[in-house]
């Protein structure tokens, strides 16, 4: 079935959405984007994503071209149109097309903004085999630029991140500046020592997860304890267990990094209650 997208007020066919190739999200990569799950037909944490788009438009002085109300309502559509039941939506906007290749910013009253949105269908998404298993990851050099807190559309470094997992015949890889992980390529990064949950603090140096911060807000009701601070690769290595957390992951094992198992080499007790938590609170709350 030929997938319904919605582009700059309109839905369409996908074969018959196009964006110029003067647009910026094209040409410089000028744009940031947002990826919301839907799991039995509901989408999840939607307040959350659109706050953060905001933050994102914000960071970047760029006009945002659609209220809340609005985008709410179009990926309701979309859902609809496409018969989603459990899947994701894609969505991005740009600085637009100001007619032709220009490092210097338009004027957004004369160029509006592009947005583009569309479905992944990922049925069983909650159901990921996994969860069971857990994740293996490598650690790599983090060598993006400094502004990772704004969802920007500039992923290529991420992405080879995962080629060189790939490579390595592991799941994913997380990133490390002078001697402490940052995040995973596409999600945020923790260890359990003692009992304790430790993540990195807020700031430009990470993606501020709105998974993340629904985990953090379960785990401190269920009265666990979180530490925000930064910890090490080696530090990671000693620990009981780990997990990253993302949109699509939800809450996701880690029993490997760097070939050294983690705690008992499975997915540990804390990181199996929070995706257990998550999934059932943020299904109640999903709309």
């Amino acid at each position: 079935m030929t997938r319904t997208v919605y582009v700059n007020g309109d839905y369409l066919p996908e074969t018959e959405a196009k964006v110029s190739i003067f647009d910026r999200g094209f040409l410089m990569a000028d744009g940031v984007y947002e990826v919301t799950s839907v799991l039995d037909g509901k989408l999840l944490d939607f307040a959350g994503h659109a706050k953060r788009l905001g933050r994102s438009l914000a960071e970047l002085d760029m006009a945002n071209p659609i209220n809340t109300d609005d985008l709410l309502a179009v990926h309701r559509e979309l859902v609809a149109r496409n018969n989603i039941v459990d899947g994701l939506i894609y969505l991005q906007i740009t600085r637009g097309n100001p007619g032709d290749r220009d490092f210097a910013f338009p004027d957004p009253a004369q160029t509006p903004s592009t947005i583009v949105l569309f479905t992944q269908s990922k049925p069983g998404l909650a159901d990921n085999p996994m969860a069971k298993t857990g994740m293996r990851v490598i650690s790599i050099d983090d060598i993006r630029w400094g502004r990772r807190d704004i969802k920007t559309v500039q992923l290529l470094y991420p992405s080879m991140g995962k080629m060189m997992a790939k490579k390595a015949g592991v799941d994913d890889a997380w990133l490390v500046e002078d001697g402490f992980v940052t995040e995973g390529t596409s999600n945020n990064a923790y260890i359990v020592t003692g009992g304790k949950i430790i993540t990195r603090q807020l700031s430009s140096d990470i993606l501020h997860g709105i998974t993340r911060n629904a985990v953090l807000r379960f785990a401190a009701e269920a009265q666990m304890e979180v530490i925000e601070r930064p910890f090490t690769v080696e530090e990671a290595k000693a620990a009981d267990e780990a997990f990253v957390t993302s949109a699509s992951a939800f809450v996701m094992p880690v029993v490997e990094l760097d070939g050294v198992a983690l705690g008992s080499g499975k997915p540990g007790p804390v990181a199996t209650r929070l995706r257990e938590i998550y999934l059932e609170e943020s299904r109640k709350a999903a709309i």
